[in-house]
């Protein structure tokens, strides 16, 4: 049965015949092919369906057609602009920065304009309130940007502002350093920047859709499998399975410490062959003619299991009679010592202030609002190539040629426009799957996660068992550190290694400890696979530091802000690994932030009340930028008849790899005279592009931008006249000489940590950051808010202010989600955006302070060093540490949910 209907969309009378069945924003996407709206969760959680629908802003996910009464008005983010004028919240959007990777982008901006033109004057806590209400969530920003636009767009609706003074204009032909607006952003604002699934929705006939068979337990033995039922389903194309995989079928997980892992790496199958290894694991694949009858036909597959003890934590995994996950290779498979200085343990005996305190970091998700998505294709050279999520195209490309059975040289990996990922697609999650349905049917494929399934089967930020000691004198310098840590990495080790020794790179670092003993093993389990996450064992490693520095602080009764002071780097300290700091910024950046920290603990006590307490917390944080030691990337630059083109495989999840790498060429670029216009950018294509490494471990603006910067600095050269001026294209192609050249940087004064003692130069740059959270906890409840956030960064020169700004604003909110709300922990529970703990914008407070230090970086391209990672690396212990300031209970497991808090809070009545 269809209904007719007649709407009128975006000022346009439709006829249309739609199932009554059928979401609002199923019929915009598929029908009409508006995929300005976004479908995120489907399920009306994260607002990124949101179109305006008789004036009224909906969740168009759950509005069911049959619900849409005749001749409706509907509004979606195509029709917000005015012909070639954009409307001032789409102005405004731009200006501030809020479209990261976009993907919420449109909702928001249907949602605030129903805002504004209902209320046209609102204050920033109504603004606010309008989001929360209508469950628009950005898991990028940090919202305060999102108010911020639309603050000053409603400035321009009332006529007391110029849509002209929200967007910056250079000043000469200057960009460095300013808030010049990312070239991606006029697409996302206007909702034509197409994300993986509306590539979907644009594959040519013959495309299979591809829809997953699961494993719905943690743990087993494959007996057999029978897709016999779902080949009689009217359009199933083809079940896959293992033996359908022309390779080896596994992932080469990529051993980074011969010799101290214990494993090879191959452990991760594309399709599970003879175990199931976690919840979700890929057992097989229906290919069908659409999604719909995939995803009917794979619920029809039988898999005969033989279900084996699944452990889901590292004590578990570890306990004598645990078998081992994979046959032949113990569950604890590394361990990394960091042995710095003096044996610690005689210092232990005599130091007189010494605290041990034993503490949790969670299995904290990814959360991205856009479920992971790409497609498979044979091109017209007979090369398979891939589209995806990765922000790690070449790393991809070696990690699953061999085991999906392709030649290298035969197989490109393309960047899809990405929404978000925070970290998991370093690790490839469905690029082999899609190789190999490509592969196995002859056919493009394409294949659309939903939410349930990003959720629950991706990688996390792998959880970390902490205990550390610390041993101090009679004046509290710090001097001697033990640890023992376990890091539950799931049941695949790709980069469990890298991991863990990120926890002897990091605990302590930002404090010049001279003597460390510190022990970190990685260890298999059944739950999710641990994947890079944003901080990359930081998190972890200032988890158990920066919680036991406060208990040492309060055994001692000095005040903890003092005793971070009088451990920070100082000349003559060096890292936990040996290595001398690049530069020295934190006595500086904590001398200005003493009198605010002052002034905070006044003012939280003076708003203090036996029903609502208030503390603030302290926290340094540290965080290196590249792959350990001598990390290396290339760019290309070429002049062309219409200016400069400029080739890296910087991909971008959000964080602005377009503006960035536009701003590094053009810095060079501009001395013969051209403007960021004249610059073209090709980004993220192995067909075009350069091995410029991945987008991970904040390397991308240290190594891919000197890289950039190269590049554009050798294509100068190549231009550059006798008398100092520069040849057109036309000269130079008359001149016989190259018009495209190569731009490569190695970190070469970087060494790798030796694996026995951790000891090493690892990172040519660092972050240095300062955390100080003040808190409200309800006493009756334990619910936790964070009601203001003062952070200093020194991130070296700023390349872009709103890159960094956002950057910085966004980590905030995933830090108060970590410390608070996020986990990935109960499998039946941890499965929606809203049951996993994501932050709304009333989690998130408008008053966040930022301060920003730009001490340049010797080895940074002009001066800067990275920005996505150092602020997440320990926002979590400061919100922890001003709950002990607020109400003397000492929480050491993430996150402190009010539950947790509560009995806390009851412990200490006893």
């Amino acid at each position: 049965m269809l209904l007719k209907r007649h709407f009128f969309i975006n000022g346009v009378k439709r006829n249309l015949m739609v199932d009554p069945e059928s979401s609002l924003a199923s019929v915009l996407r598929e029908q009409l092919m508006l995929t300005g709206c976004k479908i995120g969760c489907n399920q009306g959680h994260c607002g990124t369906c949101t179109v305006i629908l008789n004036g009224k802003p909906v969740r168009s996910c759950i509005v069911k057609m049959k619900k849409v009464p005749e001749e409706s008005v509907i509004e979606t983010v195509e029709g917000l602009a005015n012909g070639d004028e954009l409307h001032p919240l789409q102005v405004a959007w731009m200006g501030h920065g809020c479209a990261q990777c976009g993907y919420c982008t449109p909702g928001f901006l249907m949602s605030s304009k129903a805002l504004l033109a209902e209320n046209p004057s609102p204050t920033r806590e109504e603004v606010r309130d309008w989001f929360q209400k209508h469950k628009n969530l950005c898991r990028c920003t940090g919202y305060k940007p999102l108010v911020d636009a639309v603050m000053d767009a409603a400035a321009v609706m009332r006529g007391e502002k110029s849509v002209d003074d929200l967007i910056f204009k250079p000043v000469g032909n200057d960009i460095l350093g300013t808030e010049y607006v990312r070239p991606s952003a006029k697409a996302k604002v206007t909702g034509t920047w197409d994300y993986g699934a509306d590539m979907d929705l644009q594959m040519p006939e013959g495309t299979l859709k591809l829809a997953l068979v699961q494993a719905e337990v943690s743990h087993a033995l494959i007996k057999g499998i029978d897709y016999s039922e779902a080949l009689k389903v009217p359009g199933v194309h083809k079940v896959i399975t293992a033996k359908d995989v022309k390779g080896n079928n596994r992932i080469n997980g990529l051993v980074f410490f011969p010799g101290y892992n214990k494993g090879d790496g191959w452990d991760r199958p594309v399709l599970c062959d003879e175990k199931v290894f976690q919840y979700g694991d890929a057992i097989a694949v229906v290919a069908a003619d659409t999604e719909a009858i995939a995803r009917e036909a794979a619920k029809l597959v039988k898999v005969d299991l033989e279900v084996l003890p699944a452990y889901m934590s590292a004590p578990e995994a570890m306990a004598e009679d645990a078998i081992e996950i994979h046959p032949g290779t113990p569950n604890v498979f590394y361990e990394t010592k960091c042995i710095k200085g003096e044996d610690t343990a005689p210092l232990m005996e005599t130091l007189p202030n010494v605290v041990e305190v034993e503490s949790y970091s969670s299995r904290q998700p990814h959360l991205p609002l856009e479920p992971d998505c790409g497609q498979a294709y044979i091109d017209e050279n007979g090369k398979l190539i891939i589209h995806s999520k990765s922000i790690g195209i070449h790393l991809h490309h070696m990690m699953i040629c061999e085991g999906i059975g392709v030649a290298p040289e035969d197989c490109y990996i393309v960047q899809n426009p990405t929404g978000g990922t925070f970290g998991y697609k370093f690790s490839p999650t469905m690029e082999s799957i899609l190789g190999v349905c490509c592969l196995a049917t002859g056919r493009p494929v394409s294949l659309v996660y939903d939410q349930y399934q990003q959720i629950t089967y991706t990688g996390k930020r792998s959880p970390a068992f902490l205990k550390v000691k610390l041993g101090a004198d009679e004046n509290g310098k710090i001097l001697a550190l033990e640890g023992e840590n376990y890091v539950d990495h799931g049941p695949y080790s790709e980069f469990g290694d890298l991991l863990t020794m990120r926890l002897s790179q990091f605990m302590g670092a930002g404090y010049g400890i001279p003597n460390i003993r510190n022990n970190s093993y990685c260890v298999f389990t059944n739950h999710a696979w641990g994947s890079a996450f944003r901080g990359y064992g930081a998190p972890q490693s200032f988890m158990g530091v920066d919680t036991a520095i406060d208990v040492l602080a309060d055994k001692m009764g000095m005040d903890p802000f003092e005793l971070r002071y009088r451990n920070v780097y100082r000349p003559g300290d060096t890292t936990p690994t040996g290595q001398t700091p690049e530069v020295f910024s934190l006595v500086k950046m904590m001398d200005d932030l003493r009198p605010e920290w002052e002034e905070a603990k006044k003012r939280v006590k003076a708003n203090s009340t036996d029903k609502v307490k208030r503390g603030v917390g302290i926290s340094v944080g540290v965080y290196g930028c590249g792959l350990d030691g001598a990390d290396s990337s290339e760019a290309y630059a070429e002049i062309t008849k219409d200016g400069v083109t400029i080739y890296n495989s910087w991909e971008d999840h959000g964080q602005g790899a377009d503006v960035t790498t536009l701003t590094m060429a053009h810095e060079t670029l501009k001395k013969a005279g051209y403007k960021p216009e004249d610059i073209k950018l090709v980004l993220c294509d192995m067909e075009f592009t350069p091995n410029s490494g991945p987008a991970g471990g904040s390397r991308s603006n240290v190594v891919t931008g000197n890289a950039t910067r190269i590049a554009a600095e050798n294509l100068l050269k190549a231009l550059e006249k006798e008398d100092g001026t520069y040849r057109t294209y036309d000269e130079q192609v008359a001149a016989g000489l190259p018009t495209k050249v190569t731009g490569k940087w190695v970190a070469s004064e970087c060494t790798d940590c030796d694996g026995a003692t951790a000891q090493g130069k690892p990172f040519s740059n660092y972050m240095y950051v300062l955390n100080m959270p003040e808190v409200a906890v309800d006493m009756e409840t334990g619910k936790v808010t964070v009601e203001k956030f003062t952070m200093s960064v020194d991130c070296g020169t700023i390349i872009n202010k709103l890159v960094v700004e956002g950057q910085v604003y966004g980590a905030l909110a995933q830090g108060i989600g970590l410390a608070l709300t996020e986990d990935f922990e109960d499998l039946e529970k941890h499965t929606s955006l809203v049951k996993c703990g994501i932050p709304q914008i009333k989690d998130v407070p408008d008053d966040l302070v930022l301060h920003f230090y730009e001490t340049p970086r010797p080895e940074g391209p002009y001066g800067a060093s990275g920005i996505g990672e150092g602020p997440l690396a320990a926002p979590h212990p400061a919100i922890l540490n001003a709950i002990f300031n607020a109400t003397g209970a000492r929480i050491t497991r993430i996150p402190a949910t009010p539950d947790v808090v509560k009995a806390a809070l009851d412990k200490l009545e006893k």
